[in-house]
């Protein structure tokens, strides 16, 4: 089906959704590493569909790293410098992007050396978490899940992101994260992750998916 006459709109399956993914991560070079980002605020449940996906990508014969944005946040005294509910800092500074690249995604550049991060800092207790570093042989797949990942320059070879419209969001945001909301406002608005996203679902109803394919 269309929407407004400017992109196609369509409907699968959530486990379709998972399949199709999975084919078109798997498809790359298989001596090269995949990174891919799955963008969307917690409501869109970006986190969901990577546990989805890590099994599916096994069975297609590629390992799977998952390094959530949640492990890359910035120490506390940086992100709530200006207190705990300032969406531009939100927007801006929680996430360590630098580390992130630091010890995920630079070490899977082509002739990195594979040996990363899965995560550095455990943002609910305000510490390093301490895991262990790990080596993801060539033809891997990291997959990184989180909010506001587009815009940023980082090196992702695939990029996913789950969109929903305004009030939806609103309705399955906590009351108590609604102050977020303008920092995705302004990620619309600044950064239009639907335009610069290389995949973007629909996920007004977890249920039922839309793949979205814009023209051109």
């Amino acid at each position: 089906m269309t929407d407004d006459g400017r992109v196609r709109v369509r409907p699968v399956s959530p486990s379709l959704l998972v399949e199709e993914l999975a084919d078109l991560i798997a498809a790359r070079p298989r001596d090269a590493w995949v990174r891919v980002a799955v963008d969307g605020a917690p409501a869109a449940g970006p986190g969901r569909l990577t546990d989805a996906l890590a099994g599916p990508l096994r069975l297609r014969g590629r390992e799977v790293l998952r390094a959530p944005a949640s492990g890359f946040l910035r120490p506390a005294s940086l992100r709530l410098e200006f207190g705990r509910t300032d969406p531009d800092v939100f927007h801006d500074e929680w996430l360590d992007a630098a580390g992130l690249v630091r010890e995920v995604l630079g070490p899977l550049e082509p002739g990195g050396t594979g040996r990363v991060l899965p995560s550095l800092w455990d943002g609910a207790r305000d510490r390093a978490t301490r895991a262990g570093y790990v080596t993801l042989p060539p033809g891997g797949v990291a997959l990184v899940d989180g909010a506001l990942l587009l815009g940023r320059g980082l090196p992702f070879d695939l990029t996913v992101h789950l969109s929903l419209s305004p009030a939806a969001l609103a309705r399955r945001t906590p009351p108590e994260e609604h102050w977020t909301l303008p920092a995705y406002e302004r990620y619309e608005r600044e950064t239009g992750p639907a335009r610069a996203a290389d995949v973007v679902v629909r996920v007004e109803d977890p249920r039922r998916p839309a793949v979205v394919t814009r023209p051109g």
